[in-house]
């Protein structure tokens, strides 16, 4: 059974990252995903907002979440660039990641992101990627 079975038929378990963060896995298929954790007190850094790092690996399990949906079943995927820019910050509350896939070519793919505060929709972080597609 692959990955994507696995979410669907277990949710978050299928993913230790997931079950450790407290994500849970809302939607996902054709290019894209949604991802919601809530922001623990663990989670912040010590002028108390939460820790750039949880942003990234948020976005990033959003965006790859939504390019999985796009592989084939031999296609594998690593990570070439990623880059954040961190908009707003938060240190309580539910954080939504959405991942969109822009392009999939054989060997590159293309996907952007973004953390949103659940409560207000603001934007918070707004994430690009670039993706090796290995077969």
């Amino acid at each position: 059974m692959g990955y994507l079975e696995e979410l669907k038929r277990i949710g978050r378990d299928a993913n230790p990252f997931f079950t450790m963060m407290g994500i849970e896995v809302n939607e996902f298929g054709d290019g894209r995903a949604r991802l919601t954790m809530e922001v623990r007190p663990d989670m912040l850094n010590g002028a108390g907002w939460l820790q750039g790092g949880v942003y990234v690996a948020l976005a990033d399990e959003a965006i790859a979440l939504a390019l999985y949906t796009l592989l084939g079943e031999e296609e594998r995927i690593a990570t070439i660039d990623e880059h954040t820019s961190f908009i707003k910050g938060v240190n309580t509350g539910t954080l939504v990641a959405t991942g969109r896939v822009i392009r999939k070519g054989r060997r590159v793919a293309f996907a952007d992101g973004e953390v949103r505060s659940a409560a207000d929709d603001t934007l918070l972080t707004r994430t690009s990627t670039s993706y090796a597609v290995i077969s």
